[in-house]
């Protein structure tokens, strides 16, 4: 469930960000890379504290963690790769929408034409790669979630297996 539920947080995200043919340079675009700035940041925090805690319990605990635990852990740590990634890229696209605000006041000429060309396509570029990587990493949460391991022959019977004693009357 958890990281079912990581997972369309990642997609959310994902899902809020422009489309490359709705990307404007206008304070829309501003407020939606702020807000998910912020939901992707915790998001982050999230899975690298997750991942710590459970580090730390494995470690600390006189129990070897189970094989769901492990692959949960580190599905949530590898995670964290394409989600940091996916930061940065929005990162970069926050700089590149101050660089159009900043031609947009410039004398206008066929320089900043070509400059706010390519400020717009380097802005398109990482809202792109930022979906790209948040739609990795969901998938391989996804993927961990469902890879489950079967029960081994060795396991207890569930009860409705075994077969009761009859009574005699």
């Amino acid at each position: 469930m958890l990281l079912h539920d990581m997972a369309d947080r990642l997609n959310t995200v994902c899902d809020h960000l422009p489309l490359p043919d709705q990307i404007r340079p206008d304070p829309a675009l501003s407020e939606i890379l702020d807000d998910e700035v912020r939901h992707l940041a915790r998001l982050l925090q999230f899975l690298a504290g997750e991942s710590a805690f459970r580090h730390r319990a494995a470690t600390r605990s006189p129990a070897r963690p189970t094989a769901t635990v492990r692959r949960t852990t580190l599905a949530l740590a590898s995670a964290a790769a394409p989600t940091g990634l996916a930061l940065a890229d929005l990162g970069a696209a926050v700089h590149h929408l101050g660089q159009l605000t900043d031609l947009a006041r410039q004398a206008p000429g066929p320089a900043r034409d070509r400059a706010i060309s390519t400020e717009h396509q380097r802005l398109t570029d990482r809202l792109s790669d930022s979906r790209i990587h948040l739609a990795r990493a969901a998938k391989q949460l996804r993927a961990s979630a469902d890879n489950r391991t079967p029960p081994s022959a060795s396991s207890v019977p569930s009860p409705s297996a075994t077969t009761a004693p009859s009574r005699s009357r």
